[in-house]
């Protein structure tokens, strides 16, 4: 076993013979080349926030986070405001943002934890929310990777290859820099809206989840209202909500989640730049509460009132070993493994105490709750879904599939977890 540790909250040791930390793409080029001489397999490893074994390798480990981020904008962001910037895969999130607010620009969205590396969020499909707003990997316009004979490759949106790498979950290769759609610099005020009731978010989901340009509903199934209602205002084309908003209250003083320390969450009631705001914890404070599971499953908005319902006849089953539900809203898109792939999609995410046995004995049964609406897994995260399963909730696998075996022909990428769920 290598001394690459766990996941980041401990929900999967990885077993890989070796670890190798690149300081530089010629590097890690080097060690994908040096492990196909061995007859040895690789995967990319970023800042470890899946909760599985996706990102292990019965061979070598290969991070690119300690690779210089190299941000570089090119010419029509520095002329019209609008176009990429590129930057190495395993730079966060929330690096890449202070560096684009200084000169002006921003993302179109950002995850609920700016620690995540851009390369591992992208090729799983992660998200922030807005109706409008599509997944991370939606912002990406073109990807440089190391394909399975060690050559670096570069496929760009419009591309052919391009709808099945964006979300490849590192199956035809290793990520090394990527380029990402940026836009002038907004700012973002976020308000947190306590005890709306439940009845109210059924009546009419998309009121309430439509309501500001990110939306995030925090709740357990049980209660009666809602825990706390995160709506982030674009300053420039959206309001805050008032008092009384949906017979809610509007919190005027810090708060928490998942019983960690409000000093670790952006600011609330405010005005504040894109990065101080779309995320729900800040950069400098402690991701989330780091000892959880977490299971998310995707399905179409317009089931929205019907899945929830769904899983709320199971509260007795959930909430004893639920922390937080978080529900979000995530825009349609074209990339084949994405979980919004031709789908305006509602994300239902479950933060679990970190009891492995009861949480994985209750997924089957929120999946076969959900099983009418055609939910698709998160990648990351656990679920039950087995092969056959997957390749119904993903339409694409198979080409998607047939396009990693044409930039990875020998299986240098390939892993338990993908041959499980028959990806490669």
């Amino acid at each position: 076993m290598s001394d690459a540790g766990a996941t980041w909250a401990g929900t999967h040791t990885f077993g890989a013979t070796h670890l190798v930390v690149a300081s530089s793409v010629d590097e890690a080029v080097a060690t994908v080349r040096d492990a196909s001489a061995r007859g040895e397999k690789v995967r990319a490893l970023g800042t470890r926030h899946s909760f599985h074994d996706l990102a292990d390798s019965e061979g070598t480990l290969l991070t690119l986070t300690e690779v210089p981020a190299d941000p570089e904008l090119d010419d029509a962001a520095a002329t019209v405001g609008r176009g990429t910037v590129t930057v190495g895969a395993g730079t966060r999130y929330g690096v890449l943002a202070a560096w684009l607010e200084e000169r002006g620009f921003a993302l179109h969205n950002l995850g609920s934890l700016p620690h995540i590396s851009i390369g591992g969020a992208t090729q799983t499909g992660t998200h922030g929310s807005g109706v409008l707003n599509g997944n991370l990997s939606t912002a990406v316009r073109g990807l440089e990777f190391i394909d399975g004979d060690g050559e670096l490759q570069i496929v760009r949106r419009g591309e052919r290859h391009f709808p099945a790498l964006a979300v490849g979950l590192g199956a035809f290769g290793v990520v090394t820099r990527l380029a990402l759609a940026v836009e002038p610099t907004f700012q973002v005020r976020q308000d947190i809206v306590r005890d709306i009731a439940w009845d109210e978010l059924l009546s009419n989901p998309l009121a309430i989840l439509g309501a500001g340009y990110s939306v995030s509903v925090f709740t357990r199934w049980g209660e009666p209202t809602l825990e706390q209602v995160w709506v982030k205002s674009r300053v420039d084309i959206g309001s805050p909500p008032s008092a009384g908003w949906h017979g809610g209250t509007v919190m005027t003083s810090p708060t928490t989640l998942v019983g960690g320390d409000p000093a670790d969450l952006t600011d609330q009631g405010v005005p504040g730049a894109w990065l101080h705001r779309l995320p729900h914890f800040r950069l400098d404070g402690t991701p989330s509460n780091g000892d959880e599971i977490q299971t998310e499953y995707f399905v179409d908005r317009a089931d929205a009132a019907a899945a929830l319902s769904a899983v709320r006849a199971l509260a007795d089953r959930l909430d004893p070993l639920l922390m937080i539900t978080e529900l979000r809203t995530v825009a349609a898109d074209d990339l084949w493994l994405s979980g919004s792939y031709h789908r305006e999609t509602l994300a239902i995410h479950f933060t679990w105490r970190n009891e492995p046995e009861p949480v994985a004995a209750v997924l089957p049964a929120i999946e076969r709750a959900l099983e009418p609406f055609a939910a698709r897994p998160h990648w990351g995260k656990w679920h039950t879904f087995n092969a056959d399963q997957i390749a119904a909730a993903y339409p694409r696998l198979a080409e998607a599939r047939s396009v990693f075996k044409s930039w990875d022909p020998s299986g240098m990428f390939v892993n338990d977890h993908l041959t499980r769920l028959a990806v490669r």
